[in-house]
């Protein structure tokens, strides 16, 4: 097997959305376990797909116009085999920046819509994946000695990459710049692991799943850092587990140690769920949050063992700990019928997940945006290995389409060929494609994409007077009107 490496990557973006936005360039940097770098770096441009509209906000951050990408870039289908072929190599960990939750979700988005398995390149052949975020905000929160920790405008502590980059005098000459941000967070990971290596180590290895199974199931508290918790607090707090998730093989839900359990542990699902609901308007006197989340072992969680801070009062002081606390509501939690608590917590869960499904149902899902809706089976694994094998072309996309089980992949080819092989379609092909894209982009006429797209650009105009905006505007502006059919009444999208 080949030695192993971690692989740093980051995107760009059109917007926020994995499921409907696209990557516009994707960056990235080998490097060995002591994180020397292995070879060059690769940057890539990604062409947008003509029924792609970005956001205009995402444009004024990176500053890649469409037009560059389609000048420049790669087609998708391009990118993925470069990507497959240079890449993806046994043994590797895909790292980056909140990667977890944002990269490796447009990744899997990518593949899902180009007709690859959607997950395989961060676990076959010994492959894996890390996030540098968490393992951040661990250090901060337990380690933080040696390192410089920025505070944003408002005196809050702040995790961005580009602040921590300044304050550590880190390599990131263009912030919002894929390459440069690889930099960055490889500069970052060094300055860790140089100050702090056991901690850097020991959370590197918490990102295979039996490893982090194994310290949440022994029933004990536990140091965990999150997102999901304050920033007040560094993200982190003492949580113990209380179920697995019936819902999901690599998921707990754990009940967060600052709190009294009493309040919770004899309500019911519906209550447990009226709880656990997140709205904007939540008077969290009246109804408080709960404080039990997931942990999820496939999106390598920063947990740790509780005996680290046991003994700190510093790191105590730093999170706001009081241990006496914390042991009462331990003591609480053992004490009570935590196995019925536990089933009221996935009954109430089963509330929440039913509730969206309604809601999805409700609302007109585009196909490709589909990728959650069930994994592969084996069958539909291997024809989707054998298309992109032996010389991919439309032909062979026509060729497979009515051989696949699952009918998301029998209708994503159709897309596939109109995205990747424009030139080669069919009379017929071409004709769907067409009405697809003015269905898209225009169906709505006031309320349509492009409607919309260009009063956002105008709204930006007013507000965005620098040369800099205004440039990349006009370009934008200039993309949306390239797109409108030539049969088209222009009027309907003015």
């Amino acid at each position: 097997m080949a030695q192993p490496t971690l692989f740093f990557y980051d995107l760009e973006t059109s917007g926020i959305h994995p499921d409907t936005d696209r990557i516009m360039q994707f960056a990235g940097q080998r490097v060995d376990q002591e994180l020397n770098k292995v070879g060059e770096p690769f940057n890539f441009l990604i062409q947008l797909n003509e029924d792609v509209l970005p956001d205009p906000q995402a444009i004024l951050i990176h500053g890649i116009a469409p037009q560059q990408t389609i000048l420049e870039g790669l087609t998708e289908a391009e990118f993925l085999h470069e990507f497959y072929a240079s890449i993806v190599t046994e043994n590797t960990t895909f790292v980056g920046y909140n990667n977890i939750r944002f990269d490796d979700e447009f990744m899997r988005f990518l593949n899902f819509r180009n007709l690859y398995d959607p997950y395989a390149w961060t676990w076959e052949k010994a492959r894996s994946r890390w996030d540098i975020l968490d393992v951040v905000r661990m250090t901060r929160a337990l380690r933080p000695e040696g390192i410089n920790w920025p505070l944003d405008s408002s005196s809050k502590p702040t995790n961005r990459l580009e602040s921590l980059a300044q304050a550590n005098n880190l390599n990131q000459v263009k912030a919002h710049d894929a390459l440069s941000d690889v930099e960055a967070t490889i500069d970052l990971a060094r300055l860790i692991k140089l100050r702090q290596p056991k901690l850097f180590n020991y959370l590197f290895s918490m990102r295979i799943k039996e490893n982090a199974a194994k310290l949440i199931n022994n029933n004990q508290p536990f140091i965990y850092t999150s997102r999901r918790y304050p920033s007040t607090n560094l993200h982190t707090t003492l949580a113990v587990k209380i179920a697995s998730n019936s819902s999901n093989a690599n998921s707990f839900l754990v009940y967060d140690l600052r709190f009294d359990p009493t309040p919770w542990l004899n309500l019911s699902s519906e209550q447990l769920a009226d709880s656990w609901r997140f709205t904007f308007d939540r008077n969290l006197e009246e109804n408080p949050l709960l404080p039990v989340k997931t942990v999820k072992l496939n999106r390598c969680p920063a947990i740790a063992p509780q005996n680290i801070i046991r003994s700190d009062p510093d790191a105590l002081k730093r999170l706001s700990l009081n241990l006496r606390d914390i042991d009462q509501h331990f003591e609480t939690i053992k004490n009570a019928d935590v196995t019925e608590f536990g089933v009221r917590l996935n009954k109430a869960l089963e509330i929440l997940n039913q509730e969206q499904n309604v809601r999805q149902q409700k609302r007109k899902i585009a196909l490709d945006t589909r990728l959650y809706d069930g994994f592969y089976n084996d069958h539909d694994r291997k024809l989707v290995q054998e298309l992109h094998t032996d010389g991919e072309s439309a032909s062979r996309v026509r060729a497979l389409r009515d051989r696949f089980s699952d009918p998301r992949l029998t209708q994503l080819c159709s897309f596939y060929l109109g995205r990747n092989y424009k030139r080669e379609l069919s009379e017929s092909e071409r004709t769907g494609w067409d009405k697809y894209l003015k269905r898209h982009l225009l169906d709505g006429n006031g309320n349509s994409r492009l409607a919309l797209y260009f009063k956002q650009i105008a709204d930006l105009v007013q507000e965005r007077t620098d040369s800099r905006s205004q440039v990349l505007l006009e370009d934008l502006k200039l993309y949306g009107e390239s797109l409108i059919p030539t049969d088209y009444v222009a009027e309907e999208v003015d």
